[in-house]
């Protein structure tokens, strides 16, 4: 791994402990946050792995986060409907934001309904108006995950987006899923302080391997990610582990 990123890489023995693991981490960094400055800003992630963390957090941490002073954003949104059975948002309401006290005004979400152009300028607005104009969002925390093309959040290989400096989030169109989606981008991604990168399953192994191996990173988007004031934690579980020794 490369000598100047702070990165540590974690494995739990399943999905469940990974999810705790993230779970318990969420709410650290939550808390030390609004004990810092009153509150805490964090951005979700989607896909099937952040869904036990989601459970998770809506009941054991449900009472006993405040979430009063909790903003959720997200790192990427599919150009649909908030309803619809592939947003992000969606599943994220249903298995963490309609158990816990947040308020509305405190629930960032991208407008998937709109054309992918339009929702990604609103999407920046929402940012600069929440976190201010002086330089990129500085999220405390951002999830994300690990597409087995070595994608993360919407920024695919080869995408023009991983070279955007300019905009905090863009359209981007998976070909693989045939669908537009809002991303955020590098220099907010990079701009955290802190990453979590929650991946699981045994069809993750080789892109796990690929990604933390040194001299092979560059070659995907998720190589991508090295925050220059934070830190990139890697919780994986043991399936999603299982190729590391061979780096």
């Amino acid at each position: 791994m490369e000598s100047t990123l702070r990165e540590e890489v974690r494995i739990f023995p399943d999905p469940e402990g990974l999810a705790r693991a993230a779970a318990a981490i969420f709410a650290g960094s939550a808390e030390r946050a609004i004990a810092g400055k009153g509150r805490f800003s964090v951005a979700l992630s989607g896909g099937s792995t952040p869904l036990g963390l989601f459970r998770i957090l809506g009941s054991a941490y449900g009472d006993t986060l405040r979430w009063e002073q909790v903003h959720l954003f997200w790192a990427d949104e599919r150009s649909v409907p908030p309803d619809h059975e592939e947003s992000n948002f969606r599943h994220a309401h249903e298995e963490l934001l309609s158990k816990v006290l947040i308020p509305a005004s405190n629930i960032h979400r991208i407008r998937g309904e709109l054309p992918p152009l339009e929702a990604a300028a609103g999407y920046a607005r929402e940012m600069v108006s929440y976190f201010g104009t002086a330089g990129p969002p500085a999220f405390d925390c951002i999830l994300l995950g690990l597409g087995q093309d070595g994608h993360t959040a919407s920024l695919f290989p080869g995408s023009d987006g991983l070279k955007d400096t300019g905009h905090y989030a863009l359209p981007s169109y998976s070909g693989a899923a045939g669908n537009w989606r809002v991303t955020l981008t590098l220099a907010v991604l990079n701009n955290a302080a802190e990453i979590l990168f929650l991946v699981s399953g045994a069809a993750k192994a080789g892109i796990v391997r690929e990604v933390l191996q040194k001299g092979q990173r560059d070659l995907y988007p998720a190589g991508s990610i090295r925050p220059s004031r934070g830190s990139i934690t890697w919780l994986l579980d043991r399936e999603a582990a299982s190729g590391l020794g061979a780096c």
